[in-house]
């Protein structure tokens, strides 16, 4: 089966996850600094804490942010759970906003229409690499008080009006699974130029802890003393697996052109195809493809899903609208209340993308599309 995403990983990869098993340091070390350093040359210089994973980077986020009982979180229905769900776990309730009609990235005028006095976060998701509307979401938060956070698990390398993704909002979250531009396996990361921001970030990645001397409630009671004013989580990610991050990163730029090679030779191929809707792009963004996330129209998509596979080739749907899990059906959240998201989601197929993808599987994939739907 050909996958739709999978990992790139060369000797360099290995090489420094071995380098750091044969040294001292397993986690909290030396690899760990050093990939958050690195990170930050694709956030244009803002300071990023690295996390477990891209769900615990928004977890991590949302309580930096300060966001809990009684607040409300809008954010988009197109993506994965965890965009929500980790907001609801800290007691807040999830707002959602339909969705643009050509990118399937949140609609600013949705945002218009459901932002209130609660509202203590707006979330934009980055949907296949391609950046929110940045500027218009940051008028609409800043006026509601609100803080602008972007979901990046997708777009890490991206530009929006030529300014790297990690610039765009007030707290940007990155996802590092094996499909993803890069990986560190399992891993994420939270990146904001607010120090308070990055203070309680890093502090609730590591249960809360507290040992700056000059903060300490009790100074007096040792050196070895240590204390939590607000709980955390452990949310540490290894240097074994920052080291992978870092060999990765250095190869980030690689890795956006031949998915960027990869996605004009799809448009090349595909436009004109009748019944096939091709990915969105306008003139402002710079995405790094994470997904080829194309359309079927004619409500085939689930004939060409199950024939694609049973040709072995790995499509996939991203996603089901996040309020149609039942767990948000249970909480009263019904079908329909985003329509332009439901229709997209109706429709919506991704191709087989990732570096190692060769021209010849391709032109398999896109053969096999022009069987079924020529």
């Amino acid at each position: 089966m050909l996958p739709y995403g999978r990992q790139s990983i060369d000797e360099r990869d290995i090489e420094g996850v071995l380098d750091v098993l044969r040294g001292e340091w397993l986690t909290t070390g030396p690899a760990v600094d050093a990939f958050e350093r690195e990170l930050t040359a694709w956030t244009g210089g803002v300071p990023c804490v690295s996390v477990t994973s891209g769900t615990a980077a928004l977890h991590t986020a949302y309580a930096a942010a300060g966001v809990g009982a009684g607040d409300e979180v809008v954010t988009s229905p197109i993506t994965f759970v965890a965009t929500a769900s980790t907001a609801v776990m800290l007691g807040a309730r999830v707002v959602f906003a339909d969705v643009e009609e050509d990118t399937a990235n949140l609609d600013p005028d949705a945002v218009e229409a459901v932002i209130g006095p609660r509202t203590r976060a707006v979330t934009a998701v980055d949907y296949a690499g391609h950046p929110a509307e940045y500027d218009v979401l940051r008028k609409i938060a800043s006026r509601a008080g609100a803080v602008l956070v972007a979901d990046a698990a997708h777009s890490v390398g991206s530009r929006y009006h030529d300014r790297p993704v990690g610039t765009l909002a007030d707290l940007t979250t990155f996802s590092f699974f094996p499909t993803k531009t890069i990986t560190t396996a399992e891993g994420g990361a939270v990146a904001t130029a607010d120090v308070e921001l990055l203070r309680r970030a890093r502090r609730f990645r590591n249960h809360g802890l507290v040992r700056d001397p000059g903060e300490l409630r009790d100074p007096d009671e040792g050196g070895w003393h240590q204390e939590v004013h607000a709980f955390g989580l452990n949310y540490r990610l290894p240097d074994m697996l920052c080291a992978l991050g870092v060999s990765q990163l250095r190869r980030l730029g690689q890795f956006r052109e031949r998915r960027a090679r990869l996605v004009e030779r799809y448009n090349e191929a595909l436009r004109g195809l009748s019944g096939l809707r091709l990915p969105t792009r306008r003139p402002h963004a710079d995405p790094a493809w994470h997904l080829y996330s194309v359309g079927v129209l004619g409500g085939r998509r689930r004939e060409v899903y199950e024939r694609m596979r049973a040709a072995g080739i790995g499509v996939q749907v991203n996603y089901l609208p996040a309020y149609r899990h039942p767990v948000f059906a249970d909480m009263g959240y019904r079908r329909g209340m985003c329509p332009v998201a439901e229709e997209f989601y109706a429709r919506q197929l991704s191709l087989p993308l990732f570096p190692a993808l060769t021209d010849s599987e391709q032109d398999r994939v896109v053969e096999a599309l022009h069987a079924i739907l020529g």
